[in-house]
This record gives C-alpha cells, sequence and structure tokens, in this order.
C-alpha cells in the first residue's frame, strides 16, 4: 500500500513511526519546511515532497492528514475529490466540515477522525467496566486534564505554532479531544455549561482553562481541561451505583472499589512505550493502533470507531460550550 503522509511536524513524524511499525515502508511525506523534510528522511529513510499534485494524490492509496487543525480541510478535500480514505488528525476547526462530510458519503470516500484516547488501555478498561453494567449505572464523574503548554513542543516558542492561535489554541484543541472518548463512554450531554478564559500569562492571548459542566439523563459529568498546570496529568472518578472507579493516568492503574464485597479491584494497563521527549504515559502503542484501526476499516476488517458526523457533533458541543461562559453573579 503507497501511503501519502501529509505534514512532517511533531504528529506528522509520529504517524510515520507509525506506519513502519505496521510494516508500511511505501510512504511519501510532503511538508512545506525543508528542514522538516530533511528530518524524515535522515531519520526514517522516507521519501519526502514539497509540491502536491493530483497525479501525486492519484499515485497513493491512502492519506495522513497531520497538519496544524485549520489546515485539515484543505487536504480532506484533496481526499474526497480524488476518492482517496484519509486518516486526520484531533479536529477544532468546524467550519466547512459539515459540507465535506456530505460530499465525502456521497461519494462514498472513507475519512477516519483521529479518536486517539479510545485506544488507550485505561480508557478501554473504564470502558470495559461502564458499559458492562455489572455495577449500575454512572451518577457522575470527575475528569481534570491538566498539562504545560510550552512543555508540548520544548524545542520550539509556543508562538511559532497553531496552539498560540485562539481558534486552534490548544486549551481548545483539547476539549474536543477529551470529549470524543467521554461521549463513547457516557454517551451524549444533553445539556451543557462552561466557563472559559485566561488564567495564566503564556504570553499569547488565548483561553488556557476550560471548566465544563455536563448534564445526561440522570447522570452528571465534571470536566477541567487546561494547558498550564505544571505537573502533566489526567484524573477520572467515576461513581456508578455499586462502585467507585479511579484512574491516575501516571499511576498507570484503573482502581475500582467494588462496594458489595468491600474491596478494591486493581486493573494494571501494559507496558508501554514513550518516544523520547514525549510524557511516559503518552505511549506510542495506541497511535499505531489507532492507524491499525483505519488500515482494517480499509480492508473491510472493522468498523473505525470514529466518524465525520460524531466528529461534528463533538465540534457542536465545543461551539455550545463557549457560547455561554456566564454565571449568576453574586457580592462579595
Amino acid at each position: 500500500m503507497k501511503i501519502l503522509q501529509i505534514g512532517l511536524g511533531s504528529m506528522g513524524k509520529r504517524r510515520i513511526r507509525n506506519l513502519l511499525a505496521l510494516g508500511l515502508k511505501d510512504i511519501t511525506a510532503f511538508d512545506l519546511r525543508a528542514d522538516r523534510r530533511a528530518e524524515a528522511e535522515e531519520k526514517y529513510s522516507v521519501k519526502t515532497i514539497s509540491n502536491l499534485d493530483s497525479s501525486l494524490v492519484a499515485a497513493h492509496d491512502a492519506l495522513i492528514i497531520s497538519t496544524p487543525p485549520d489546515k485539515h480541510l484543505e487536504y480532506m478535500w484533496l481526499a474526497v475529490n480524488h476518492g482517496k480514505p484519509a486518516f486526520v488528525e484531533a479536529s477544532v476547526v468546524k467550519q466547512g466540515l459539515e459540507e465535506l462530510a456530505q460530499e465525502a458519503e456521497r461519494r462514498r470516500v472513507f475519512i477516519a477522525p483521529s479518536c486517539t484516547l479510545k485506544f488507550h488501555p485505561a480508557i478501554k478498561q473504564v470502558k470495559e467496566i461502564v458499559r458492562g453494567g455489572e455495577f449500575g449505572k454512572v451518577c457522575n464523574f470527575i475528569y481534570q486534564m491538566g498539562q504545560y503548554l510550552p512543555d508540548w513542543h520544548p524545542w520550539e516558542d509556543i508562538k511559532d505554532f497553531y496552539v498560540s492561535r485562539k481558534e486552534t489554541s490548544a486549551g481548545r484543541e483539547m476539549v474536543p479531544f477529551e470529549l470524543t472518548w467521554m461521549v463513547d463512554i457516557f454517551g451524549w450531554p444533553r445539556e451543557v455549561f462552561a466557563f472559559h478564559g485566561q488564567a495564566s500569562e503564556l504570553g499569547v492571548e488565548i483561553d488556557d482553562t476550560y471548566s465544563i459542566n455536563l448534564k445526561f439523563d440522570r447522570m452528571f459529568g465534571n470536566v477541567l481541561v487546561d494547558v498550564v498546570a505544571r505537573y502533566a496529568n489526567r484524573n477520572l472518578v467515576v461513581n456508578l451505583e455499586q462502585a467507585s472507579l479511579l484512574w491516575n493516568w501516571n499511576d498507570k492503574i484503573v482502581k475500582l472499589y467494588d462496594a458489595r464485597g468491600g474491596r478494591w479491584i486493581y486493573y494494571y494497563e501494559p507496558e508501554g512505550k514513550a518516544s523520547a521527549g514525549y510524557h511516559p504515559s503518552i505511549v506510542e502503542e495506541m497511535y499505531i493502533d489507532e492507524l491499525r484501526a483505519f488500515f482494517a476499516a480499509l480492508e473491510g476488517k472493522g468498523e473505525f470507531p470514529n466518524s465525520l458526523p460524531d466528529d461534528i457533533k463533538v465540534l457542536e458541543i465545543l461551539e455550545t460550550l463557549e457560547s455561554t461562559n456566564t454565571g449568576a453573579k453574586i457580592g462579595v
């Protein structure tokens, strides 16, 4: 299979590593920057190009789109117009996506939006516990994700890439990134509300903190997403009728308190490998598994666990959240 990798930034290089891990070696990589092309050629021995044309797209079997989010649509249209299946990184920009989804469906072109955390072993375990029903329904959950934006790419200033721009800012991007796996486990919320804004001096004008409330059918969720936390963390508490579930991604254990037996049950994550410079919990295996699922879907061997319509629904939640951001003032 001939793969066209579009974008050679941090995620683009990761996707080349993923493709190689899956045994796919016929890769051509596109990027406008000469330094990124040179790095990919040296590290991964792939052919790189600085220009895309119709004949080149037509000569490949699938596209992997790893550009900044505000460029995704351009390359998704390239895939659709050439009838080529494409995998695209996590979305944050909804504008134009509905029209593209309709055209992709009309032409029967498979577009797979990323849903990386659905492949994280702990999140898969949480889904199995919650959806299994053994411990009753979920009553409520609390989730906190905190990272420090300058730690994302220590080798470059945050002003030099998309996370510093309002529409594609890091905090804003992480909200749908997290909601994508949450709605898969807990379902779609009926009502949402959020406070969001800038809580830290990062040197850029972005919303770095989102404090979110989700109301489901007889279930409630609280979510805090920020890019100001100096210690990168993900914490989840789920209260079910007959159990409480705790997960901290740094511990690599899902802990379940079974109230019926008064005992703790521990689910240990399998060992994974993180690439140099990345948080140890950002294991390469979940990214590899994600692309494996994409190619399996192409071969008719399974269904990819995300779709453009669901991606659009998650982005609609983001837009609805951002339309609230006001509360009842109290006198203090």
